[in-house]
């Protein structure tokens, strides 16, 4: 590359994106030396605590983003195969050979540190599904294609779930957006929320818990597909004063399918949470719903919601939560972070936090609409969709309204595997991005 032209790709770098990120990976530092903060060992530069661990992995990290700012993007597009295949192999690796923490294989031990082959999985994955889409061009509209592209997600999904790490998994399944704007069909999604909807009502009235004295034990998942069959029969013979559109058999064979397709999810669901699911994963989704429990099921989002109510609209300022100083919440540094957040800063820090992720992912949707080239756009909001599943998962989690699996806060979070894939996430993207004049595929 010559002088002239590395001199313009530097120029065209988007530093404010850069800025935020900065900013993001400072604030959340000062929030993990906050969760570990012990007044009598209180030194910043503690290398054998979290918060020291962490100083390295931010410079690491500054290494990193340097090298991939000065790597020709085209090299990001031919690696994308080669990439997506050994991570592949990783995952299936870390299952067979990994370190079990948290009850997950998810790891690899490497002295003192691990290293989490999903979190590198996001990028490749997004690099992989970018590649395909943009080799498919026009074709992405043929259903084989985009079953094609399904599965590119699928299968670190599903050796991610095999670990188990659902949280991810979630996450993958938010790359679906960045099809979405690629030209996927709008009743995918509303698909998918009616899926999510059934699994609730399936959840609601067929878990061990609910015993109506009529029918017995699980009599609700029993009320809930007589219901469906209820109303697919009032959709396909009619009622009164409904007035159904001309016959139409091919209608009607939707209805049915439509209704066999419910019938079997709704009782696929309600036997993967009472069958299948550990005890503590049922409890969990127990928790959620506000259904019956053990006292203790409910431990860390009772703790994490006293925690940042109790920080009020100002907070007790930093370094002075009492429940942050007294681990009154399990894993505070990691995934629940966020507590620490809303004690110590309360309304408005937590606010400004989410406010930050916000701007972030907007700009990198903007960014991702001025590109020239298709893989660099499908890659861009491959990067917004999987910040925001994170931040959507995460706070809802600490908040009591999603389910408490695990997922990282991104730049918050301590851990260097998690901020390393969302360094290389992001940085794939700026540089992507800084050289969007030059047309890629």
């Amino acid at each position: 590359m010559n002088a002239t032209r590395r001199q313009d790709i530097r120029r065209n770098i988007d530093w404010v994106t850069i800025g935020l990120y900065a900013v993001l990976v400072l604030v959340g530092w000062t929030a993990i030396y906050s969760a570990n903060y012990d007044p009598a060992q209180s030194e910043i530069f503690k290398f054998n605590a979290d918060h020291g661990r962490q100083i390295i992995w931010i410079g690491v990290c500054a290494f990193i983003a340097l090298i991939l700012l000065n790597t020709e993007g085209e090299f990001f597009i031919r690696f994308s195969v080669i990439s997506y295949a050994l991570v592949l192999i990783l995952l299936v690796l870390v299952l067979l050979i990994g370190k079990k923490v948290g009850g997950a294989r998810s790891w690899f031990g490497v002295g003192s540190f691990g290293i989490q082959p999903s979190e590198f999985a996001k990028t490749t994955a997004t690099l992989m599904l970018a590649w395909y889409v943009a080799q498919a061009g026009s074709r992405f509209k043929a259903l084989k294609t985009r079953l094609t592209a399904a599965l590119i997600i699928a299968f670190p999904a599903g050796l991610i779930l095999l670990q188990p790490d659902a949280g991810t998994v979630l996450v993958f399944a938010g790359l679906v957006f960045a099809l979405y704007r690629e030209g996927l069909s709008g009743n995918i999604l509303l698909f998918g929320f009616g899926a999510i909807i059934l699994a609730v009502v399936a959840i609601l009235t067929g878990a061990s818990t609910l015993d109506y004295p009529l029918l017995g034990e699980q009599s609700g998942i029993f009320a809930l597909l007589l219901g469906l069959i209820l109303l697919g029969g009032l959709l396909i013979f009619g009622v009164r004063g409904f007035t159904l559109p001309r016959y139409r058999p091919k209608n009607y064979r939707f209805v049915l399918a439509v209704l066999i397709a419910s019938l079997g999810f709704s009782y696929a669901v309600n036997y993967g949470v009472e069958s299948v699911l550990k005890p503590h994963q049922r409890e969990r989704i127990y928790v959620l719903f506000g259904m019956n429990q053990n006292p203790d099921a409910d431990y860390n989002i009772r703790h994490a919601k006293a925690a940042i109510g109790s920080g009020g609209w100002t907070g007790k300022g930093y370094l002075n939560g009492p429940m942050t100083r007294y681990d009154f919440v399990p894993e505070q540094h990691t995934d629940f972070i966020f507590c620490t957040i809303g004690e110590e800063w309360g309304f408005f820090g937590s606010f400004f936090v989410v406010a930050l992720f916000v701007v972030l992912i907007l700009r990198i949707i903007a960014l991702a609409e001025r590109q020239r080239s298709q893989f660099s756009r499908v890659y861009g909001y491959g990067v917004a969709s999987i910040l925001f599943m994170h931040l959507l998962i995460n706070v809802g989690m600490v908040l009591g309204i999603a389910p408490v699996i695990g997922i990282p806060l991104p730049f918050f979070s301590y851990g260097g595997s998690s901020l390393m894939g969302f360094t290389i996430l992001i940085m794939i993207m700026l540089r992507l991005d800084a050289e969007r004049f030059s047309v890629f595929r």
